[in-house]
């Protein structure tokens, strides 16, 4: 049984981040491996209570306190065991997810909730270094074939429950390189390469195809993938940038949507091109938006030498400490966020709106002209009011939009699969995963809209067993959520 009284012993503790003026001048991650004694005392924290919300925090139904206590008694090869029931890609996960299982954690209503996305990463990394992360290759194949178009945590996690399952399956990504967002979108200083490579050997090894450098719909047409496979998954995620494209001076040189300056500055780190042509260096920045994809923009921005950063958001600025009433789960706690480029330099304007884009003659961007705004919201509608006399300028030569995400792209496939986008610009499925075209399957971002790491593997994971049980194979796999789940935190 768990410490009853660790949470007692033990205050909430992160390992120390590297020295800020070392790491800008690199492209690695920013947490250096935890010790073993810090991670055993924090997963001591966890009270093992009576109804863990955590579970429910999580989509992907994580036995969060059994790998807590295993933690705390040392046994990490069975923690990673328990970890590994639940989560294909734990190494992401715990460096990535913005932890809704914390949000959820009982001891956050009285005190800091348990460090569980630590705990996790560790875990995860313990498993690779003492060589638990083998090939687990299915003893026979089934004799079905399953096309997974998109790359990304969905994809992944699908091909890998299908692969296991004895199912010959084959991954087809666009890009040079598989990993989807996790290869070039986001930054290494969030999750270095290697990391992603380690996971994509053992499912090499495990049987799973990868074919790179294929734009299914194009190089490959809907009429082919039904001739080779028995069932085609989509999980090409929702990669159409939300624009400004109403706003004045949209036009201007310098105003750039976020993927257009994360995509090619991951290449430069891979070495795969010298230079990057929105480059950083020099120029004072302006990221519009306050989200995780404007963080990674800060953080390159400040790695490619940005004479100075100003980051935007148009919500006010939150409290630090969550409010009474935003307990207990699942209530979602509005507290402000910070990231460790944050730590990193650069300022943050809560509370405005762009109202303008100055250029010169040339054409190119000088200033954004913000205003002070107020955000009112009433059942799913919005309403921004400018405040009178508020408007200014901000020095500007380049201009980075992460303002989020409106769904998956049109693409010739969805055509020729008679398929349909919806209002919400992505793809819908029935109780089966299935979309409108039989046979053919959604999972991740793609059906669910830009969302978390621990909702596309779910979303994976689920679509793998719905195409499991419509081969008519035997047996049955994990489905932690159904087409039609929605996250409990409001």
């Amino acid at each position: 049984m768990p410490d009853p009284h660790g949470f007692l012993r033990y205050e909430r503790q992160l390992p120390k981040r590297r020295p800020v003026p070392v790491r800008i001048r690199d492209w690695r991650e920013v947490y250096p491996p935890a010790g073993e004694d810090l991670i055993r005392d924090q997963a001591t924290r966890c009270m093992d209570c009576g109804v863990p919300f955590c579970h429910e925090g999580c989509p992907l139904g994580n036995r969060i306190p059994d790998w807590n206590d295993l933690v705390r008694t040392g046994a990490w090869q069975a923690a990673a065991e328990a970890l590994h029931a639940t989560n294909n890609f734990p190494e992401f996960t715990g460096r990535l997810c913005p932890a809704p299982c914390e949000a959820a954690c009982v001891l956050g209503i009285a005190d800091d909730p348990v460090t569980i996305k630590q705990v996790e990463v560790e875990i995860a990394n313990h498993a690779f270094d003492l060589g638990y992360v083998r090939p687990q290759p299915a003893p026979a194949a089934s004799g079905f074939k399953v096309a997974v178009v998109g790359s990304g945590p969905a994809g992944l996690a699908a091909a890998q429950q299908l692969a296991r399952a004895g199912h010959a399956v084959t991954v087809f990504e666009r890009d040079d390189r598989i990993g989807g967002l996790l290869r070039y979108g986001i930054p290494d200083f969030k999750i270095e390469k290697h990391v992603v490579d380690a996971r994509l050997a053992q499912m090499a090894a495990e049987g799973v195809v990868f074919e790179t450098g294929v734009n299914v719909g194009v190089d490959v047409t809907a009429d082919d993938l039904r001739e080779r496979f028995d069932a085609v998954l989509l999980a090409a995620g929702a990669l159409a940038g939300r624009d400004t494209p109403s706003t004045p001076g949209r036009q201007l040189n310098g105003v750039r949507l976020a993927m257009e300056h994360l995509v090619p500055a991951n290449r430069v780190v891979a070495g795969l091109q010298y230079s990057t042509p929105i480059d950083a260096a020099g120029k004072h920045v302006v990221i519009i938006g306050g989200g995780d994809t404007g963080a990674d923009c800060l953080g390159v921005a400040h790695r490619q030498g940005a004479a100075n950063v100003i980051q935007l958001d148009q919500y006010p600025l939150p409290p630090e400490v969550r409010a009474a009433e935003q307990h207990p789960w699942p209530t979602w706690p509005v507290v402000l966020r910070n990231y460790p480029a944050h730590e990193e330099g650069g300022d943050r304007v809560f509370g405005v709106a762009v109202q303008e884009f100055i250029g010169d003659d040339q054409g190119n961007v000088t200033a954004v002209r913000i205003a002070d705004v107020v955000v009112e919201r009433a059942g799913g509608d919005r309403t921004v009011t400018v405040t009178p006399g508020s408007e200014r300028d901000l020095r500007a030569d380049l201009v980075l939009l992460a303002i989020g995400f409106e769904g998956t792209e049109q693409q010739p496939l969805l055509e020729q699969f008679g398929i349909n986008r919806n209002q919400r610009g992505v793809l819908d499925a029935d109780n089966s995963w299935q979309t409108a075209a039989e046979g053919v399957f959604v999972a991740g971002d793609m059906h669910r809209g830009a969302s978390l790491i621990v909702w596309a593997i779910a979303e994976g994971r689920s679509a793998a067993a719905a195409i499991h049980d419509y081969l008519g194979a035997k047996g049955e796999l994990p489905a932690p959520v159904r087409a039609s789940t929605q996250p409990l935190a409001v």
